[in-house]
């Protein structure tokens, strides 16, 4: 067996889909009987969704006008060339999706498994599962843990995971209906008879806290609440609709009468006691690996964990593949740490901000006056929207400096992107490269705009006079530029020997 993922959420799935496209069959391995109905996310936000779309997974993605950051409003109706796109899709709906495409083709999945421990040697690693007949044991040559939070396999593989914890922070959430409340024609107010209008969709800041609320189909609303409240009950008492009630009244200064939905659910009741902020110290451990929520945790704020573990799942599939089929470069695996680890780093920070400017007190009044004056510039919206998009973000690559070398590549032709494999853009039409692994495409090298929403001066000018730009399969950009002897370096430093003579 090749690749064992412990772990059937979206992250583990979308690492299967990646594997398979590859040419490698993942076994997933899922303690749960069945695929979860909580609800849980409900879209995915940033430049992932591009290469969903690439994929062939989605058509709906479109870049987004409005936005958010820390509970300020972030108006991108002016950016030429906006890199935050988004993809309505609930994550139930999601999974279902991943899991459809990860079976047709070719990974299994075994719910109903638990992982209870494992050892490596230097040929591959040995998992202990435990299934509905009992305990028994998978010989792999790689194991990624996308199981979580409180991941089993970062923790028997000695991964740390440092971080801070903000302990006065306490988010409820519930589905609700309010008797009389009437969504507007617009559907982004809600009219709410006896306590007036409510925008919808996006986090509130208030002097006592922060809410939110939104419809989640029919009559039913998603509310939550936020308070720095170090009075909560505990993680034993459940949650209630009266409870969020008084703290949706404390946070707003009006009652609203919240009442359960009727009709069969799941319907979300939740309280979070605390926040957590933490990234594992590597993303290897040998022959054993961690992605999404198994790596990192951060708040919910802007919606950056599907963008952050999918990109995860992208960035280690191909090259897990690549080890498998005997290929792989010297320090090819390596590159996911180096590469992905600065982005969960990157998310910590800029969701740990924005938790901090939805805090209460006259000093944080002070501090979103004046940065709302500063998003009236529209260099930081654009700088803003790249980060939330994860545009922003440049890999450190052995290349010659380009300004797409690192970056993204958003639009790849049609059919290009879907296969999964490497992709030289040859603009001049006349390439003789014949590497085996990479496929030569002839076509105008697209989306080489600002798309990290950075001005990079000349940047337009050589991104226009690139005659070849080699495109990895996660959509990443490898090297740039007019054809030479570093073009050969780049196509062995990340996809091996040629099979066969240029």
């Amino acid at each position: 067996m090749d690749v064992v993922i412990a772990g059937a959420g979206p992250n583990g799935l979308m690492l299967a889909c990646e594997l398979s496209l590859a040419g490698v069959r993942p076994v997933v391995i899922e303690r749960l009987p069945a695929r979860s109905d909580r609800p849980k996310a409900n879209g995915i936000v940033g430049q992932v969704v591009r290469l969903l779309r690439g994929r062939g997974l989605t058509d709906q993605e479109s870049p987004m006008p409005r936005f958010v950051f820390g509970a300020m409003p972030l108006d991108l109706t002016g950016l030429d060339e906006n890199p935050l796109h988004g993809m309505g899709i609930k994550q139930p709906a999601l999974e279902e999706l991943l899991e459809r495409r990860a079976l047709e083709l070719g990974a299994e999945i075994r719910r109903g498994h638990e992982l209870t421990g494992f050892g490596q040697d230097g040929d591959g690693v040995t998992v202990a599962l435990t299934g509905p007949d009992g305990p028994y044991e998978l010989r792999t040559r790689y194991l990624v843990g996308c199981d979580g939070a409180h991941s089993m396999v970062r923790k028997l593989a000695g991964i740390g995971f440092p971080g801070v914890s903000a302990n006065d922070v306490v988010s409820r959430t519930g589905h609700v209906t309010i008797p009389g409340a009437t969504v507007s024609a617009e559907g982004v107010e809600l009219e709410v008879p006896g306590a007036g209008t409510f925008v919808l969709y996006t986090w509130h800041r208030t002097e006592r806290g922060a809410y939110v609320m939104m419809p989640a189909g029919g009559d039913v609303l998603t509310v939550a609440s936020m308070e720095r409240d170090a009075g909560a009950p505990g993680d034993e008492t459940p949650m209630t609709v009266a409870e969020l009630r008084e703290s949706l009244a404390r946070v707003i200064g009006a009652d609203l009468p919240l009442a359960p939905p009727r009709g069969p659910g799941p319907h979300l009741l939740r309280r979070l006691n605390g926040r957590e902020t933490r990234v594992a110290d590597r993303y290897r451990a040998g022959r054993v690996f961690v992605a999404g929520d198994a790596a990192h945790v951060h708040s919910a704020m802007g919606a950056p964990g599907l963008n952050l573990g999918l990109q995860d799942a992208a960035n280690l599939g191909w090259k897990l593949a690549a080890a498998v089929r005997g290929w792989a470069p010297d320090g090819l695996l390596d590159t996911y740490d180096a590469e992905r680890r600065p982005a969960a780093l990157r998310v910590a920070t800029h969701s740990q901000a924005q938790l901090a400017l939805t805090a209460p007190g006259p000093e944080i009044t002070a501090l979103r006056e004046v940065f709302g004056e500063l998003l009236e510039d529209e260099p930081a919206r654009r700088r803003l929207a790249a980060l939330m998009a994860g545009a922003d973000l440049v890999y450190p690559m052995p290349a010659p400096s380009h300004p797409l070398v690192g970056r993204f590549l958003a639009d790849l032709p049609a059919g290009a992107a879907e296969r999964a494999r490497p992709v030289l853009l040859d603009a001049t039409g006349g390439l003789r490269v014949r590497h085996g692994r990479v496929d030569v495409v002839p076509g105008p090298v697209r989306g080489a705009g600002r798309s990290d929403g950075q001005d990079h001066g000349q940047g337009h000018g050589q991104a226009g006079a690139a005659e070849a730009v080699l495109v990895r399969p996660d959509g990443y950009v490898a090297w740039a530029g007019r054809p030479d002897e570093t073009l050969e370096e780049a196509l062995r430093t990340w996809f091996g020997e040629a099979l066969e003579p240029a």
